[in-house]
């Protein structure tokens, strides 16, 4: 877990990135892309894609200002796909483990 401070139109936020809120984020991506695939479901996925928002928008200190909104998903978008890549570049860095089981004879 970590936080993550963002500044949008002058105001300071906060989140925590949470497991729950990287779920979420990454269930809202999935939704946009569906949405920008097949523009025809935009309207089926439209309702989830605002209950993803704003539940994700519920997480920051303080309350996001509608006027806010877009501006304060964007940065959390970014915070989790960095907070992704640095995780993927510690498990690269990390040497791969060799199985070391012996063979039993018979």
């Amino acid at each position: 877990m970590s936080s993550k401070e963002f500044d949008v139109n002058g105001t300071e936020y906060r989140i925590v990135l949470t497991e729950q809120v990287i779920g979420q984020v990454n269930n809202l991506k999935n939704l946009y892309n569906a949405a920008y695939e097949d523009p025809e479901s935009f309207e089926d996925v439209s309702a989830e894609i605002s209950n993803t928002i704003n539940e994700i928008s519920s997480t920051v200190e303080p309350e996001a200002e509608d006027s806010d909104l877009d501006g304060v998903i964007q940065e959390i978008i970014k915070a989790v796909d960095k907070k992704a890549e640095e995780i993927e570049k510690e498990l690269e860095a990390k040497p791969k483990k060799v199985s070391t089981k012996k063979m039993k004879k018979k």
